[in-house]
Formats: structure tokens, C-alpha cells, sequence
């Protein structure tokens, strides 16, 4: 009898435990058309478009690139490593077009098993998510909160929840901002409201400050009908380096839009939930594109440092097209399950 309530209980154990550990996966085709040909006449334009690619989350098969362009390649940048896809149009062009399309199959990304004692680590092996950046600095006001929020804490798992928390609770959803926001932090900590490259860099910026290593990541999410326009569907969030486990995915952001879009304080049981799901877990629904701030693109484009390369970044001769303004700059990007 004994025997037999042991393998009940094995049975049982090994048919709710994967059930529990399931993990969900969306996948389906994300397609970039652009038509350039109303930009002005008479100069070369350039383009460059963030060029995802495989990795532990994602896997991205079945590219297809077409256009009437006279170069095009994929490269990346010499600091970050980012993909972007490049083209070209000579200055005589007429019409310039390209469309670009890929499959897309994204998993829930869940990373919560942490270490009970945290490994050894070398902050000079991680002097790229330590550093400042030109909207982002880590000195001033900024380290003054950073202290102020993570005193007493010990340790880089403790200090990055103390300002996920902080993060989560002093700031807001602005929906008037333009696209997904600049990520100016200074600007940011005197008036904490913006969408979510905004609340993302405040993240980075404070962890930094901090001595967490953490960036910046820059995607698009991925529709839950069978077709739908994602042409507006950039989304930012962050992630922090745990040192002996990895990088770990946090989003505040998305906390505040939930809080924004349906009405509820921070005390609901909904948003009290999502805060704990956000910290150290995101959805399917998003592919990543890249990472990196104050970027010097491949080839090169004229002028200040590429803010993030989230959106199409285009110039026609020196002239930054408005990447924020996607009707204006002619592009459109579709979602279709597959």
C-alpha cells in the first residue's frame, strides 16, 4: 500500500510541476514597408532599421529584404554590437522603397530562481552597463537618489529591487509623450512622468548609480489578433546583471501604463500582481531589437549621436528624417500570427 501511495503521489507531482513551469510563446510575421520617395529630391538618402536576431529568448528565421535601393547589408555598431539593417538610395533616385520582413517566435522570459549568495564579480568586466550616458547620467542628483533609496541594502539583487520598487511607486505614465520618450533623466527626476524608454532609463540610470550593472532594451511588441497594425508598438524595458546567474528583464513601465490604461492604484490586487510578474519576468508579446545609447551607426550618419535605435533612423544628405513621426516618415509595420 505504502508503494503504491508513493507512486500516486510521483505521478501526480510529475503531471502538475511542467503544467506549472509552462511557459507561453507567440510567434508570427512582423513585416517594415517603407516608401520614401516623398522626401526630397536631389540628396542621398540613408536608412537604418534595428535588425533583430536570435538568442536565448527569440528565435528569427525566414528574412526576406526587397527594394529599389543601390546598397544594402546588415551591420552593427563597434560599442553595443547592434544589428541594424542598412540601405541606400543615390542622390538621382526617384522612388525608394523597401520592405523588409522576418518570422518572429518569442518565449515568456521568467527569471526569477535566484541564487541564495550572490558570485565574486569584477565591476571593470561590466564598465559598459556602469557607465553614464549622455541623457543618463549616474553623478549628482541622481547618485544622491540612487544612495538614498538603496541604503542599507547589500548586495546587487537587493539594491536593483529596492529601485525597481522606488521605480514602480515615483513614476507615471505620461500619454501625451511623444513616442516612447527621449529617456532624459535629469528632466525625468524633477517631473517623473513619460512612457516607457522614460521610466526605463530612470531604472538604468538609478542601478547604475548604484553599481548594478543594467540597460536598456529596445523592442516592438507583437499583436494578439490574427493581423493588426504595430506600427506604433515600440516598447522599451530594462534589464540588470546579476553576477553568477545572468541578466535579469525588469519592467516598471509597463506596471504604470497597466495603472494608467485601467484606473487602478498601486494597492489593487491586479497591479500588485503585475508588479511581481515585471520584476524579473516579461510577456511573449515582444521581440527584441537591440540595445545601446548614443549610438555611432554603421555606416556612419551625420551629426550628434543616435539617441537609441528603436525606430527607423533615416537621412536625406545631413537631414535627420523625424523617427518619432512614422505617418510623416512613410513607414508601416505589420503583425501576422503564425
Amino acid at each position: 500500500m505504502k508503494k503504491q501511495i508513493v507512486f500516486l503521489i510521483f505521478v501526480v507531482l510529475f503531471a502538475v510541476v511542467p503544467a506549472a513551469m509552462a511557459k507561453t510563446a507567440v510567434s508570427g510575421i512582423i513585416t517594415m514597408d517603407f516608401d520614401l520617395s516623398h522626401q526630397p529630391q536631389g540628396k542621398e538618402l540613408q536608412l537604418w532599421i534595428p535588425y533583430p536576431v536570435t538568442d536565448a529568448d527569440q528565435n528569427i528565421a525566414k528574412v526576406k529584404i526587397s527594394g529599389n535601393f543601390v546598397e544594402s547589408a546588415v551591420y552593427a555598431d563597434k560599442v553595443f554590437k547592434a544589428p541594424m539593417l542598412y540601405a541606400r538610395w543615390d542622390k538621382d533616385a526617384t522612388s525608394r522603397n523597401l520592405s523588409f520582413s522576418f518570422h518572429a517566435e518569442r518565449d515568456e522570459v521568467i527569471r526569477r530562481d535566484f541564487p541564495s549568495r550572490e558570485s565574486a564579480w569584477d565591476p571593470s568586466d561590466y564598465a559598459l552597463y556602469l557607465a553614464p550616458t549622455r541623457l543618463a547620467p549616474i553623478d549628482g542628483e541622481v547618485k544622491k537618489l540612487a544612495d538614498k533609496i538603496t541604503k542599507g541594502k547589500r548586495g546587487v539583487l537587493a539594491k536593483a529591487k529596492a529601485i525597481y520598487d522606488w521605480t514602480v511607486e515615483n513614476t507615471y505614465r505620461n500619454p501625451d509623450t511623444r513616442g516612447c520618450g527621449l529617456g532624459d533623466v535629469c528632466r525625468l527626476l524633477q517631473e517623473p512622468g513619460g512612457k516607457c524608454t522614460d521610466i526605463s532609463s530612470i531604472y538604468v540610470a538609478l542601478a547604475r548609480a548604484a553599481g548594478v550593472p543594467s540597460r536598456e532594451v529596445f523592442g516592438i511588441r507583437m499583436g494578439k489578433k490574427a493581423s493588426q497594425d504595430i506600427t506604433t508598438w515600440q516598447h522599451c524595458w530594462a534589464e540588470f546583471y546579476l553576477p553568477g546567474y545572468g541578466w535579469v528583464p525588469v519592467d516598471p513601465a509597463d506596471v504604470r501604463k497597466k495603472m494608467l490604461v485601467e484606473k487602478l492604484p498601486l494597492d489593487d490586487p491586479k497591479i500588485i500582481e503585475a508588479r511581481h510578474y515585471f520584476w524579473g519576468g516579461v510577456d511573449a508579446y515582444r521581440i527584441r531589437l537591440g540595445e545601446g545609447r548614443d549610438l555611432l551607426l554603421n555606416p556612419a550618419q551625420q551629426g550628434e549621436p543616435v539617441n537609441y535605435l528603436m525606430y527607423p533612423f533615416a537621412q536625406v544628405g545631413d537631414t535627420t528624417i523625424d523617427w518619432l513621426e512614422p505617418a510623416a516618415f512613410k513607414y508601416t509595420i505589420t503583425f501576422q500570427q503564425k
